[in-house]
């Protein structure tokens, strides 16, 4: 597959150019995403969703995180980024359907397998209130582990520091039938490979063991949700 390129930005957001992915978390240039949390309703309670991300992930991997989320490419504008809904879940919907809830400015850092990133982001986000069970989603084998869901009141108690862990359901991509766990893409069309998913199961889970995009990015988010229309 051809290597990403991002467009990149100084600290006053005006673009500077182009550069690969590997470089811009190795250096730390600043670059735009696209974050979606989907919601359902159930009855009178509404619940997130929300995903692992998998162990070969380059940044925070086999952390919980956003329901989908990616960086937009070089030249890629901000409606064209809800492809991420269906590379990721398998859901298909225009953009023109999800609710703006924030832009956030993040600066993140860490190390994965002895190589050290730099994250800066400009996070455009977004909400999607869809009716549909867990079990309905594909996950994307080469991003997603798992997907979660869990009421809002219980996530934003968790964030809010009112509760220290909460019990989530959830699915994992079945790849029981995958002949390469290493290669999770299809060398002969090349495209990536989604899966069905596994019987639900329960996890216990806390903040901590989410992708530090900060307290109040949280809060202000998962706030923000309730007043996604209804689907």
């Amino acid at each position: 597959m051809t290597p990403e390129r991002f467009d990149i930005y100084d600290d006053q957001q005006n673009w500077i150019g182009t550069e690969l992915r590997s470089v811009v978390h190795a250096k730390g240039y600043w670059h735009r995403s696209f974050h979606c949390w989907i919601v359902r309703d159930e009855g009178e309670q509404r619940l997130v969703l929300f995903q692992r991300r998998r162990e070969i992930k380059d940044t925070f991997p086999g952390c919980y995180d956003i329901t989908a989320a990616g960086h937009l490419t070089a030249g890629e504008q901000l409606h064209e980024a809800s492809r991420e809904l269906e590379e990721e879940l398998g859901v298909r919907t225009p953009f023109e359907k999800l609710t703006y809830l924030l832009t956030a400015k993040q600066q993140l850092q860490g190390e994965v397998r002895g190589v050290p990133f730099i994250d800066r982001e400009l996070s455009s986000v977004y909400g999607l209130c869809l009716n549909q069970p867990l079990e309905a989603y594909t996950l994307q084998a080469s991003e997603v582990d798992s997907l979660f869901e869990v009421p809002l009141d219980e996530l934003l108690a968790l964030f809010r520091g009112e509760t220290d862990v909460i019990h989530a359901a959830g699915v994992q991509a079945d790849q029981s039938e995958m002949s390469d766990q290493i290669d999770l893409v299809n060398q002969t069309n090349g495209k990536l490979i989604s899966l069905p998913v596994r019987p639900r199961h329960i996890c216990q889970i806390r903040a901590s063991e989410f992708v530090p995009h900060g307290t109040a990015y949280y809060i202000d988010v998962l706030e923000a949700l309730y007043h996604v229309p209804k689907d």
